[in-house]
């Protein structure tokens, strides 16, 4: 089947939603297993143009911040393409944050209105941490809030139908967007530019506050393009979702691919094994997105029961590096023999290199690809900026298309991460080959250097994985009086083994140099991570800093 005809630079989100009900209106482009819902791409446009009516009938400007708190709901979906219709910039709100988290994000974003659901772990959480940051909310009309910290934030939209003090429901923002004509609506689609924000994302925050990363409809569908067509996406394809909507991986490498390819979108509201595994097996998914610990997880309930699989072919891993033994399991166990690894930041959109369907597994666990198409790298001495040489470590920086627009009212760290040149400095280590293929070596700021010796712990991670008893391992560098700092590895083992710290570091001798061994081993069941599934390397740094009494 013909793919959407989209046009990089000449369209915006809301063009790309015309495009597909016009051409393709017929196919599926949402279908919910768990929730029995399943929409053609006409019936979609009607859901969006509700929302984006329901906005405007609230008084929500172009260029306006609707943030979002919620996980993988249908109306996560409609929200970010209605938003997108009429001109609002869709401000993504982190599942796992708490009042502090939240008030930063609301007042560093001016956002105008918020979109919550009641919560996850509990059916009022998020209610009880808003109330916490604004506790007038329960004394206000809906639509008037004075909040004297928020002094933008005037609406907040609860995604559920009961009736709760100082907010609409979901309901009432339909109701109110019958106000709006169609004219009105397409008015406000035809006013904007593709060049428009359009998408804040706050990035994690690993140091320093969030930084709100300003993304257009240009950056989005052209990146988008790039990593469907790297996956090779058409309209007869479905892709599982299980990563969060709210970061890049869930609303761009997810939802957007499938929007720009006809593809159909086939969301798991929250994340668990099973889910997933139900997901692909009802609606015949092709592609599956996720972080490998996300994969894991799924080979190991595969190992208790029976899924089918087969209709896999392709998708994304990504997040952090792909264990061999991971990727093999993806292509034997799973049936995807044309997963793919991207490698990105949200600053860029978030994509920047992918490995391509053919290339060999070799290619798929040592590297994280090539430039995408239209994308521009280089590898670059972190120091004096000048380009290193074929097979030569340095800082990964990247040019084009996608690099973001900047970070929102920070214009000082918007030009230490973007330079004159439009060069983006992702402050990832790594090395290019002849071919163009990139392997990430570390974090700048992850290196260690023990005794004046630079140590990349990717390099002992990529040893330890080949221990048979090892299911996952992170090294990081910890405080040392003699040394600078010492190697400490953490590790995750199979179901069912045991191993001591002894055992391990005999398994290192004379297999990888000395220095390299870590000097303290620690045997955990789990990692710290963001909700997008990052493993947070500075929290296992601290956790092995204060064990040893360390500063």
């Amino acid at each position: 089947m013909k793919k959407p005809d989209i046009k990089v630079g000449k369209t915006t989100i809301g063009n790309v939603v015309d495009i597909l009900a016009e051409n393709f209106g017929d196919n599926i482009g949402l279908e919910y297993h768990a929730l029995d819902i399943r929409q053609n791409f006409r019936q979609l446009r009607g859901k969006f143009d509700a929302v984006a009516k329901g906005l405007m009938a609230l008084g929500v400007e172009r260029g306006d911040k609707v943030a979002i708190w919620a996980n993988n709901l249908p109306e996560w979906v409609y929200t970010q393409y209605g938003s997108a219709r009429m001109g609002a910039v869709l401000v993504t709100v982190n599942t796992n944050y708490r009042s502090t988290e939240l008030e930063y994000l609301l007042q560093q974003s001016d956002s105008t209105t918020l979109i919550l659901t009641g919560g996850i772990r509990e059916p009022d959480e998020y209610i009880k941490v808003l109330n916490k940051v604004c506790p007038m909310i329960m004394d206000s009309e809906p639509g008037r809030l004075d909040c004297e910290k928020l002094p933008f934030l005037k609406n907040i939209i609860y995604l559920g139908k009961e009736k709760i003090a100082g907010m609409y429901n979901w309901h009432d923002i339909l109701e109110m967007g019958k106000q709006v004509s169609d004219q009105e609506l397409k008015a406000r689609l035809d006013s904007l530019h593709p060049d428009d924000v359009i998408n804040m994302q706050y990035t994690s925050g690993t140091t320093g506050f969030p930084k709100g990363v300003m993304l257009s409809h240009t950056n989005l569908i052209g990146n988008a393009l790039s990593m469907a067509e790297c996956m090779k996406l058409t309209p007869d394809d479905a892709m599982c979702i299980p990563v969060p909507f709210f970061h890049c991986f869930g609303c761009v490498i997810g939802t957007l691919c499938c929007m720009v390819s006809g593809t159909t979108m086939a969301p798991v509201v929250a994340f668990t094994p099973a889910n997933v595994l139900k997901t692909v097996e009802a609606s015949h998914c092709n592609a599956l997105l996720g972080v490998p610990t996300m994969f894991i997880a799924e080979f190991e309930e595969m190992d208790k029961s029976n899924y089918n699989t087969s209709s896999l072919r392709t998708g994304v891993m990504a997040g952090s590096t792909c264990p061999v033994e991971v990727m093999k399991r993806v292509i034997k166990d799973m049936g995807a023999n044309e997963m793919t690894i991207v490698y990105g930041q949200t600053e860029a959109s978030p994509g920047i290199t992918q490995t391509r369907d053919q290339d060999s597994l070799e290619l798929k666990t040592s590297t994280v690809g090539r430039a995408l198409p239209n994308v521009e790298v280089k590898i670059v001495d972190p120091m004096s900026g000048r380009e290193m040489p074929i097979g030569e470590q340095g800082e990964l920086c990247t040019r084009g298309y996608h690099v973001m627009k900047g970070y929102y009212k920070m214009p000082e760290a918007t030009a230490k991460a973007v330079d004159r040149d439009g060069w983006l400095h992702t402050g990832d280590l790594a090395i290019m080959d002849e071919n163009g293929y990139c392997k990430i070596t570390g974090r700048i700021k992850d290196m260690i250097i023990r005794g004046g010796e630079n140590i990349y712990p990717r390099e002992i991670e990529e040893f330890l994985y080949t221990h048979p008893k090892v299911k996952d391992v992170q090294v990081v560098g910890v405080p040392s009086d003699k040394y600078g700092e010492e190697v400490a590895a953490f590790i995750q083992l199979r179901s069912g083994e045991d191993a001591t710290d002894t055992e391990i570091a005999a398994f290192c001798k004379d297999q990888i140099s000395y220095h390299k061994i870590p000097k303290f081993i620690y045997f955990v069941s789990e990692y710290p991570t963001t909700a997008s599934g990052k493993i947070q390397k500075y929290k296992l740094r601290a956790m092995a800093a204060e064990q040893l009494g360390r500063s």
